[in-house]
């Protein structure tokens, strides 16, 4: 029978996946479509005065470098005044498309400042945007001109106001010292009263400007001609061709804040400090706005302004403050013009450039207010103040020369001749009284030079005095900071300049001192002194003495580190390269370049006084700090050493080797050498003793192997004199010192045989002493040797002592008993040697002394190789 399967029922999903793809598609194409629109950009019109230079679909937008924008239409305004530009920004620039922002063409342009827009040449005209602030708009009125832009995001923009522009143009620099700090990067007119000039100083200078700072114009070329001589001035090439700005500042003022405000003056002269004081008129039709304020035909201020008041007229008048030391409490200031009488007229020119104010000095303290007189005051007082000036050479002064402050005359030379020792020349003058007052104590006199010429990379100075001057020569007083005046007969100095002056009082201000070297010490007059690198004085001469045949040098130390000299100071010479060299590294230590040229000397401080005073100039740091004694040395003329050599005790470093120097008749070395500081008291008795050291190979082996890459070296041996010295002979030989106690004897022989200085003693094979020094007696019948036996063995050795010769090889040839051979250790046939054997035992009653002697016996006897007593160590 067939069996029917159940069907299986199958229920129908509600969603299927292929509806995914329909929705993708529609949230992709909202998307593309909201990112259109988005990015569709931002549509601004701007109104240009003419389209030239434009091109639709060409002429670009830009912001520093980036383009953001293109034009996309022009078309002629509805009044036919100008074109609108529409233009299609960026659609990420809508943020900055505001009220304040401001759209300008950049086209090329070329002037002395630079060339501006240099790269329309390869790209064409582009519009230029500067972002602004407010609310949102898409219509602009083009900038004819571009807006003021700094060069950077970090300085100070200042407004620097002036009558008239001058020279003056963006790009123009501003100087601070010479150094360009800034330049203009804009300017406008204001009210039509004034210019605006609007300057940008870089961030690293921003803090030079202060509040109360003062700007003039440098442009051009300044040049000032006059019967006294013509002045010309200028900043730089860069101010003559482009103009150019100058400050100075004072540095306890507060900076100045961006958009501070400043006043542009003419000149430096008007610029420059200055004092301000009132002058009070009851009427000055003749007086105006830059009225000059003259003082023996110099002016020496002008007038700044004039206020009408109640009683009159008032001046505000500006001394310079080169002349405002002047000023006093009786200075009289009056009018002047041209005169005009029966005798002619006086001051003609004045018909063309009006009147001007007189000045005359006073006494007392100075005022804020004067009267404006209208004739001239009776001067105060008619005593002159005589004086006498001397100088080393004469610069060129002759009787009827004028004294001058300031390039006014205050004075005159009434004679010139030299003194009554015929070193100096003096000068008797006469300051005019008016001017008694400025001559004070510790003031003096600078001849004047009737041309000079300065010229640099920041401009060249030409200035040239009067026919006066070229003629008779001329002095300029220079006042002290010492207010006490000078009595009538007083003497003063006369300087031909003033480094001379300068070099006089800053040697008035240094301590002189002398050092001794046994060489030049590489320096010269001028060479500087340095105190932890800094320089604090210098070489002033260099003297060599022979008698002594060493050198003195002079030195000077400023005043101001008068408290570095005392009883520990030292002194050494740089050396301008010093390397130190050692297993802990390489220390490389250069001088500065001005001590590497000429030569330099430190001076340093110890913990403890100095042994010399400090006059001694040491060659090294290291010498002068560690109190180095200089000893001198005489060995024979066939020894070997060198400069530097160590000198050692017991393989300690104690000095050094300075110099190595042959005698005259070339039979001695003359060795000049260093014990480094308190080693010195140990190694200067009279019988101290010093040695050459070198290698030497023998059959017993090699001393002092080290020398073969060393070179021979010192050793020294403290004495005991109680008397000292700096002078010693050296020895050849190292000399035996027995400092550990151990007990010396003599040995006698016949002849020295292979037996040398070194040769070991042996008990028993066992080394316990050695040969120390050998001599050939008086009579020449014998040989002495000095031998010592170490201090842990001199127990062995007593009167009943007996010693041999172990030397070589012995052989014994009999016809009948044949042949013997009698040898001994390797060593003692090669170097040689003493046997050493002790009958009985060691007491009080057989012990030795150093001038104990034994014989050498040539060969044993075997009795003595069978003594074998129990020694005790006492």
């Amino acid at each position: 029978m067939t069996q029917v399967q159940t069907p299986k029922v199958v229920k129908k999903k509600l969603f299927s996946p292929i509806w995914l793809l329909p929705i993708i598609a529609l949230a992709l194409g909202a998307w593309l479509g909201v990112k259109s629109i988005r990015e569709s950009g931002v549509e601004v019109r701007i109104h240009f005065p003419n389209a030239t230079g434009m091109d639709i679909g060409k002429t670009l937008v830009k912001y520093q470098g980036l383009t953001v924008g293109k034009v996309a239409d022009i078309s002629i305004d509805d009044q036919l005044q100008g074109v609108n530009v529409d233009v299609l920004m960026d659609y990420r620039s809508s943020p900055f498309i505001n009220k304040g922002t401001k759209f300008w063409l950049v086209t090329p342009k070329a002037s002395i400042t630079g060339i501006e827009g240099l790269d329309t040449l390869f790209s064409g005209n582009y519009i230029s945007i500067l972002p602004g602030e407010g609310e949102s708009r898409s219509f602009f009125e083009a900038e004819i001109t571009a807006p003021v832009i700094t060069p950077g995001n970090e300085g100070l923009i200042v407004n620097i106001t002036s009558d008239k522009l001058g020279s003056l143009d963006v790009g123009s620099p501003l100087f601070y010292r010479q150094i360009p700090v800034g330049q203009v990067v804009g300017y406008r007119l204001d009210n039509s009263q004034k210019i605006i000039v609007t300057a940008f100083i870089q961030q690293q200078y921003a803090s030079l400007v202060k509040v109360d700072s003062q700007f003039w114009n440098v442009s051009g070329i300044s040049i000032d001609a006059s019967l006294s001589g013509i002045e010309v001035r200028s900043e730089s090439l860069a101010s003559i061709l482009a103009g150019g700005i100058s400050f100075s500042s004072s540095d306890h003022s507060d900076a100045a804040q961006n958009q501070h405000e400043f006043s542009l003056y003419d000149s430096e002269e008007q610029a420059f400090g200055g004092v301000e004081l009132m002058l009070t008129a009851t009427g000055s039709e003749s007086v105006s706005k830059h009225t000059a304020i003259i003082f023996r035909g110099i002016k020496i201020g002008h007038v700044t302004d004039k206020i009408l008041t109640d009683d009159g007229v008032s001046l505000l008048v500006k001394i310079d403050s080169q002349y405002s030391e002047l000023l006093a409490g009786s200075s009289s200031f009056w009018l002047e013009g041209a005169d005009i009488s029966l005798n002619g007229i006086k001051h003609p020119e004045r018909l063309l450039t009006g009147s001007v104010i007189n000045f005359t000095p006073g006494t007392g303290e100075p005022l804020q207010q004067y009267p404006l007189l209208t004739d001239q005051p009776q001067p105060l007082n008619t005593q002159k103040l005589a004086l006498t000036l001397h100088s080393d050479t004469n610069p060129g002064i002759s009787a009827g020369a004028e004294l001058r402050f300031k390039q006014i005359k205050i004075g005159t030379v009434l004679s010139s001749q030299l003194n009554a020792a015929l070193t100096e020349v003096e000068y008797n003058i006469e300051v005019d009284a008016d001017f008694s007052s400025l001559v004070t104590k510790d003031s003096y006199f600078i001849a004047e030079s009737a041309l000079s010429i300065e010229a640099d990379l920041g401009g060249v100075a030409v200035k040239t005095r009067d026919l006066n001057t070229f003629s008779l020569g001329a002095l300029s007083l220079v006042r002290s900071s010492n207010n006490q005046q000078i009595a009538k007969g007083a003497s003063l100095n006369v300087f031909a300049n003033s480094s001379d002056a300068k070099s006089f009082f800053k040697n008035k201000q240094r301590i002189n001192k002398q050092l001794t070297s046994k060489d030049g010490a590489d320096v010269i007059k001028g060479s500087p002194i340095y105190y932890k690198k800094m320089q604090i004085g210098q070489v002033e001469q260099v003297e060599w003495q022979r008698k002594e045949n060493n050198f003195i040098i002079d030195i000077s130390i400023q005043k101001s580190f008068a408290s570095l000299l005392n009883d520990k100071t030292v002194f050494w010479r740089n050396s301008a390269l010093s390397i130190n060299a050692s297993l802990n590294g390489i220390e490389v230590e250069v001088a500065p370049l001005q001590a590497a040229i000429k030569g330099g000397i430190t001076l340093g401080l110890l913990d403890s006084p100095v042994l010399d005073n400090g006059k001694h100039l040491y060659d090294s740091k290291f010498l002068a700090l560690s109190q180095s004694t200089t000893i001198a040395l005489t060995f024979p003329a066939t020894v070997k050493l060198e400069k530097k050599a160590p000198i050692r005790y017991l393989g300690h470093k104690v000095g050094e080797v300075h110099s190595v120097v042959l005698s005259k008749d070339l039979s001695e070395l003359n060795v000049e050498a260093y014990l480094y500081g308190d080693y010195a008291a140990s190694f200067n008795q009279q019988d101290a003793s010093f040695s050459i050291v070198d290698v030497r190979v023998s059959l017993a082996g090699i001393e002092a192997p080290e020398t073969i890459l060393t070179g021979p070296y010192i050793s020294v041996f403290p004495g005991v004199s109680a008397q000292t010295s700096s002078e010693f002979i050296g020895l050849i030989e190292k000399p035996f010192h027995n400092i550990n106690n151990a007990l010396t004897f003599v040995i006698s022989n016949d002849n020295l045989g292979s037996i040398n200085k070194g040769t070991a003693i042996f008990f028993r094979g066992i080394k316990v002493g050695q040969v120390d020094e050998y001599r050939l007696i008086a009579d020449g019948t014998s040989v002495e040797m000095t031998v010592h036996v170490d201090n842990q063995y001199r127990h062995l050795i007593n009167n009943t002592s007996v010693f041999w010769d172990l030397s070589g090889v012995k052989v014994d040839v009999g016809l009948f008993s044949g042949a013997q051979i009698e040898t001994g250790s390797l060593e003692t046939i090669l170097a040689g040697g003493i046997g050493l054997a002790t009958k009985e035992i060691t007491s009080s009653d057989n012990m030795i002394n150093t001038d104990y002697r034994f014989s050498l016996s040539s060969t044993v006897d075997p009795l003595w190789l069978e003594w074998a007593p129990k020694q005790t160590a006492q």
